[in-house]
């Protein structure tokens, strides 16, 4: 249920202080508040000082200290004669028609990159082998990652590559490299091209509690097939939280934006040509 903030995790409402507890009263409002910030409050306004004040019963003085603290913590930012805002993580954004990786993009954007490897091994998938243009029975090298930014989840990424070219990559750490600089070093396979599906999607619970995502928070779903010169090498169904990525487009008068409407199929080589890679 939501809670008078509009949040849906957990309980954004305050819990009030004890004045019996030896924590001090600005530490207790602390707490308080940055358990109400992680689960999800304030996301339309952070309260000012009086309004704490008021809330809470203390002094100003109590709750500045609280203020202090949180900012010192780069939780929320303040400037002088405007009201606290709390920090919202920054969007990663990606450009739509080129090579790209996200790896890099979550770097670039002052995030620190790491992945929860959830799967690595060999096995066999007949719809991904088909679209893949292999023989059914083929073995498939299969990645597995839950990829985070600053340690807070960004996407789930699931990937296949024929286990002829990708076997090598089973020695990998993937919890902080790039799968296509392993690629490239272990397997000597560079990718080249490729074409992608991006849509938005609600994710099931499953992938909401994985993504710790805000319920009715919208994702993208992007499928993509990627190629080395002209074999196609990777089928790759990323799941990327709608809150913390964008697609960015250019566009001319002469040419304008190339837009793909309706379902089609990735297999099609001539789709969009955006590749979100490592």
């Amino acid at each position: 249920m939501a809670g008078p903030e509009g949040t849906t995790r957990g309980d954004p409402t305050s819990r009030g202080v004890d004045r019996t507890s030896a924590l001090p009263l600005w530490a207790q409002i602390y707490d308080d508040l940055r358990r109400r910030l992680d689960a999800g409050a304030f996301t339309a306004a952070f309260p000012g000082e009086l309004s704490l004040v008021r809330e809470y019963g203390v002094s100003r003085h109590t709750v500045r200290e609280a203020l202090r603290k949180l900012r010192s913590e780069g939780l929320v930012t303040a400037e002088r004669g405007r009201s606290p805002m709390p920090v919202q993580p920054a969007e990663i954004e990606q450009p739509l028609g080129t090579l790209y990786s996200l790896f890099a993009s979550v770097e670039a954007a002052g995030h620190t990159q790491h992945s929860v490897v959830m799967a690595l091994d060999i096995r066999a998938d007949g719809v991904v082998t088909t679209r893949l243009g292999l023989e059914e029975s083929t073995p498939l090298l299969y990645l597995a990652r839950l990829r985070l930014a600053d340690s807070e989840p960004l996407a789930i990424d699931r990937v296949w590559l024929p286990a002829s070219i990708a076997a090598p990559l089973l020695e990998a750490d993937f919890a902080n490299t790039a799968l296509y600089h392993e690629l490239d070093t272990r397997c000597g396979t560079r990718l080249s091209r490729g074409h992608e599906r991006l849509r938005a999607v609600i994710p099931t619970p499953a992938e909401q509690e994985l993504l710790d995502m805000p319920e009715g928070t919208a994702a993208f779903a992007i499928d993509r097939l990627a190629y080395s010169v002209d074999r196609a090498v990777e089928w790759r169904q990323t799941l990327v939280r709608g809150d913390r990525f964008g697609v960015t487009s250019g566009f001319s008068a002469r040419s304008g934006h190339l837009i793909v409407t309706g379902g089609r199929d990735t297999n099609n080589e001539n789709g969009p040509s955006a590749l979100l890679l490592s």
